[in-house]
This record gives structure tokens, sequence and C-alpha cells, in this order.
């Protein structure tokens, strides 16, 4: 018996073992099931420098894997319309127009300093409608160019008859499609951009004269700057510090000129969303983006303007040109009507 006794405590005993080897085995993956997942919405062109910069830092210090659906702003939006009753998406990094847009619908919840200290510590200008959203770091626009065309030192350039179907502009449901147009209505009147903003009908007047250079209008970012990289097209217009410097230190045969009429500041923005899951998770985020140790990081690795006051020290913009931010008030009142008008003009 005692014999038959230890042998099946010895069974028992393996059984056991084994059992709890199994547990301790697949511990690692019973964790990464049970880690948090935040998701974030944000532009296409954010991907890289999210995932490789942002993402790892989080999740290293909270815990917590960042989920990143990268599209434009107004799908960014549509996203949040559609899940207004059941969000799942958790923070919104988008376009200043688009948050006025997501603010009179409801679908926002304020950044105050108790949840995200380092708000108060933002530039002037850099938080909005009583901390609806806040800006992280602005890159500028300006035009990109394949080096073969030499340099481009005014944006009038883009309308020189030398480059017909050698251009490329983005539509105007991309944020940096408004550069052009104002652009357009800069060139048309002489205003200064300041004025010339207001100046809708002369701006499209002037984008039909550019039809010629024009092979085709953009949505998506990244085919065309393949296109540029090839010297298929000339010009790019309207593109931002953060994709387009990154990508000639990396060898492409480009660059960003910063013409003489002037360049745009990114409306980089960052949102948390109403009911959205993982609250503080959300907060933490957020408070991470407007905090001075990444700011740092990202405004040199993205060539952007910082928002926080303690960054400091940083060789960012050109110097002698005017960056020039314009009223989103005004375009977010207008622009579903200006999208309907450009996308009538560039299908004629």
């Amino acid at each position: 018996m005692t014999k038959n006794g230890s042998t099946d405590v010895t069974r028992r005993s393996l059984i056991k073992t084994g059992a709890a080897a199994a547990t301790f085995l697949a511990t690692p993956g019973i964790l990464r099931a049970q880690t948090k997942e935040l998701v974030v919405g944000g532009a296409a062109s954010h991907t890289k420098w999210v995932e490789e910069i942002v993402a790892p830092a989080f999740e290293k210090k909270h815990g917590a894997r960042i989920i990143f659906e990268g599209t434009k702003s107004l799908v960014n939006l549509e996203k949040m319309q559609s899940n207004k009753a059941n969000p799942y998406l958790s923070v919104v990094q988008m376009d200043d127009p688009v948050m006025i847009m997501a603010v009179n619908e409801g679908l926002l919840t304020p950044i105050t300093a108790h949840i995200a200290p380092n708000v108060a510590k933002l530039r002037t200008g850099a938080v909005h409608m009583e901390g609806m959203w806040a800006n992280y770091v602005q890159p500028w626009a300006g035009v990109a160019y394949n080096t073969a065309v030499g340099g481009v030192d005014s944006w009038a350039k883009l309308w020189d008859p030398s480059f017909k179907s050698k251009v490329v502009i983005p539509s105007l449901q991309n944020t940096e499609g408004m550069w052009t147009l104002f652009m357009a209505a800069h060139l048309a009147t002489g205003k200064p951009l300041a004025e010339a903003q207001y100046e809708i009908d002369a701006a499209f007047g002037k984008l039909e004269e550019l039809k010629p250079n024009l092979l085709n209008v953009y949505s998506v970012l990244t085919q065309s700057f393949n296109l540029l990289e090839q010297n298929e097209i000339a010009m790019l217009a309207g593109q931002f510090s953060s994709y387009a410097l990154p990508r000639k230190i990396e060898g492409a045969a480009i660059d960003l000129a910063a013409p003489k009429e002037g360049i745009f500041a990114m409306p980089s923005g960052i949102c948390m969303v109403k009911d959205g899951p993982y609250p503080e998770l959300a907060a933490a985020y957020v408070n991470e983006m407007l905090g001075a140790e990444l700011q740092t990081i990202l405004a040199k690795s993205t060539y952007a303007l910082p928002a926080n006051t303690e960054v400091t020290g940083l060789d960012i913009v050109p110097e002698d040109v005017e960056v020039f931010s314009p009223d989103w008030a005004f375009v977010s009142k207008n622009r579903a009507g200006w999208i309907e008008q450009f996308d009538r003009l560039m299908a004629i």
C-alpha cells in the first residue's frame, strides 16, 4: 500500500507540477492578452513616428499597448460620429478645423490640468475652446520638390508652364490642401495672406490656371511622394516638415522649400474622445504627448514647432519667412462647400 501510495502521490505531484509548469509557461501569453490596448486615431503620415517613438515609450511607462489607426482627419471624425454611442477610439490626433466640428457635435471631453498636468505648460494659443483640444507639435508646410528642380524660391513656380503635368497638389479633403488654396488667393490678389485667405473666388480662379501643370490631385500622401522621389513629378505642394525632411535625410532625392511668400503651421491637435475606453490611460497618453521630454524628441525628429514652453534651444523653423496660421473657424464654416467646388473644378 505504502509503495503504491507513494507512487500515487508521486504521480499526483507530477501532474500538479506539470500543470503548474504549463501555467507558468502560458503566463506571458496570458499577460499579453490582458494588456490594455489604447486605440488612437491620427494622420496616416504620423504612423511611423507614433509606432517607432511614442508607442514603445508609452507601453514601457504605462504598460498599455497603443493601436494607431492612421487615416485622414475627416475619416477620424466619421469614426467618432458613427460610434458616438459606443466609442472605441480613446484619443484622436487631427487637424484644428476638424476639431471644431467634433466639439460642435459633442464628441470630445476637455483636457484639464487635473488629468493632464502638462497642458498648463503650453504656449499661448496652443489650447483651444477651454481645453477641448491642444496642439502638441506643429510641422511647417511648404513645397516639396525633386532635387533635379534645383530649388523652389516662390509658390508661383507651381504655375510655371515648363512644369506641365509635373505637379501634384493635395485634395481639399486633406488639411494640407488648404495651403495651395490660400497661396493661390495671395498670388491672385497680391494681398497679405491674413487678408487673402478670405478671397476664395480669386483662389479658385488661380487654381484653374494651375490645371495644365497638374498630373493629379492626391488623397493618399505616400503615393505622391513615391512619384516625387522617382522624379515622375517635379513638385508636391503643401507638404510638411514632419514627413518630407525625414525622407530627405533617409536619402530620397527630395527637399522641402520655404518659399518667399511664406510657409504654414500645420494644425496638429490632440483630443480625448468623450466616453472613450480607458479614460485614465487616454489622459496619460495626452499628457505624455504634451510633455517636454517627448516634445523635444518629436520636434527634432519631425522638424516641428513644439508647444511646451519648457522645450528650448531648437532650430526648427526657417528664418526670415512668415509662418502663417489661418482662420480655422472660417475654414470650418466653409470647408464642405470648398471641397465640392474643388472637386467640380478638378473633374473638368
